[in-house]
């Protein structure tokens, strides 16, 4: 598995649906079908970076991760 911002590969699971790169220092919540990718600012607030990512390339990038409900 790749980060989509920096293609490291040294991602960390932090969550049941949760996963780090340590790479770039962004966070990635799957959801079913959907990611989401956030940066996680000094304050340890999280901001949205979803609208620098299309949906295919979240898909191409972790195909074999779905979050079962």
């Amino acid at each position: 598995m790749k980060c989509p911002n920096c293609n490291s590969k040294d991602i960390g699971k932090i969550g049941s649906h949760q996963f780090y790169c340590w790479g770039c220092f962004i966070e990635l919540t799957v959801n079913g079908e959907k990611m989401s990718v956030y940066q996680v600012e000094e304050d340890g607030t999280l901001s949205s970076l979803d609208d620098l990512f299309s949906g295919d390339d979240m898909t191409q990038d972790f195909p074999q991760i779905h979050a079962s409900s």
